[in-house]
């Protein structure tokens, strides 16, 4: 028979909301500054993903 799981703290819930919008508003920000670059300079632009460190 299952048991009732216990509830997650605020503060738990809150660190780890937070640690994933600040993943989401990195990878946001890398594609507009990408889309900015290929507004300008479309021949050069590397799509490329070797040197991101996304975490």
């Amino acid at each position: 028979m299952a048991a009732p799981k216990k509830r997650t703290s605020k503060s738990k819930k809150n660190i780890r909301k937070n640690a994933w919008k600040k993943k989401v508003v990195k990878q946001a920000m890398r594609a507009l500054f990408i889309a900015k670059l290929a507004q300008f300079d479309i021949g050069n632009v590397s799509l490329t993903t070797e040197n991101s460190n996304l975490e």
